[in-house]
């Protein structure tokens, strides 16, 4: 069965209008989720919980899409 990661995090943004961290050393890592739906809930808990700062955003990332399994690996990839 193929995984499909998903990584949740979040932080403060220096302006509401744009995804733009305030500190990306600040970032609230939530975790990594086996599965979209486990991640959504993941993340729907930290928005409602910080919902009274305009100013917090938080994320899904797509683990899985950021490797392809299929393509060739490059060879720093192969150095291990």
């Amino acid at each position: 069965m193929t995984q499909r990661l998903h990584l949740v995090f979040g932080g403060e943004l220096v302006t509401p209008s744009k995804n733009v961290f305030k500190n990306v050393e600040d970032l609230h890592i939530v975790g990594i989720f086996p599965d979209y739906a486990t991640a959504f809930n993941a993340w729907k808990a930290e928005a409602q919980r910080t919902v009274d700062n305009a100013h917090m955003r938080y994320f899904i990332a797509h683990l899985h899409r950021l490797r392809d399994e299929e393509a060739p690996a490059s060879s720093t990839e192969e150095l291990g």
